[in-house]
């Protein structure tokens, strides 16, 4: 029998579980997947300028089947995305927890763009169709018109970083660690961007073992919540080598947060109604049923 493939998203609570042996108590024989886009840098075309990437998280799962990329028995993305995946039978969404990460829209501290109302008609680095574009849209429709929301497709988080540390655009959406790291090379937050991300497992995953690995985040949660600082000495191996010299994880904050309560069917419809009110994706899915997407039972 194959081992469980657990694709970690950038937090400490599998961390935790992993050297408490909390996956183990749980029956769960796992791995973890290796990720390369820790080791992504910003792409700069001839003409000096960004390049645009329109390939993101849900591309991803598209070309995975409900891997997100590679293979994996379970992994995160944005609630958004995750929604669409499962409404258009990609992959089943875990539906009994979710987490919530912080984020915001970041500029460099020297920025003359005060709040999130002098973002207006300016360009803001995010990942196409990934929680940073969701979010930015979210995040800024309070305080601007729809077409005053100007989005530049840029990649990967750690690229947005490099973006945003360089002033290649006026602004940059990040969140979890990628968040945290910008708050430490001295970027100043204009906008909040916090947002919830839901956990996905593809077709001829047993449900059981999704449950098993669930059960000791919960567990890794609660020692998270008591003792952080015990553990925050794992992000500096999820930190790219080019930033890990100017950053003291000792003072981050926990990050991520993962929240045992359920993603319900309105919840579910409403993500839909706002992702497709706003044409994110060129159509909506015919027909959705929640219960057949969503793990909720």
């Amino acid at each position: 029998m194959s081992r469980f493939i657990i694709q970690p998203h950038g937090r400490l609570q599998e961390m935790i579980a992993h050297e408490k042996g909390y996956f183990t108590d749980e029956g769960l024989d796992y791995e973890f997947s290796s990720s390369a886009s820790e080791n992504a840098t910003k792409k700069v075309g001839a003409d000096g300028k960004v390049t645009e990437i329109k390939s993101g998280a849900y591309q991803s799962y598209e070309a995975g089947k409900g891997n997100k990329g590679q293979k994996s028995d379970v992994s995160c993305a944005c609630h958004w995305t995750v929604n669409n995946a499962a409404a258009n039978n990609i992959g089943t969404m875990y539906g009994k927890a979710y987490v919530v990460t912080p984020g915001g829209i970041m500029v460099p501290n020297a920025s003359s763009v005060k709040n999130a109302q002098d973002l207006a008609g300016k360009e803001v680095a995010v990942g196409y169709q990934s929680g940073s574009h969701y979010t930015t849209i979210q995040a800024l429709e309070p305080f601007m018109k729809q077409e005053d929301i100007k989005l530049k497709f840029v990649g990967t988080p750690w690229q947005r970083v490099d973006i945003a540390v360089d002033g290649d655009l006026p602004a940059a959406s990040l969140w979890g660690l990628t968040y945290l790291a910008g708050e430490a090379l001295g970027l100043r937050k204009v906008a909040d961007c916090t947002f919830m991300i839901t956990f996905m497992f593809p077709d001829g995953v047993a449900l059981d073992d999704v449950e098993k690995y669930m059960k000791g985040l919960k567990r890794a949660q609660m020692e998270l919540d008591l003792r952080p600082e015990k553990y925050k000495h794992y992000y500096m191996d999820m930190i790219p080598e080019r930033y890990r010299a100017k950053i003291n994880v000792a003072n981050f904050a926990p990050g991520e947060r993962i929240v045992f309560l359920p993603y319900t069917q309105e919840t579910f419809q409403q993500t839909q109604d706002w992702i497709h009110e706003r044409k994110i994706f060129d159509h909506a899915p015919q027909k959705v049923d929640y219960f057949t997407a969503v793990a909720a039972e």
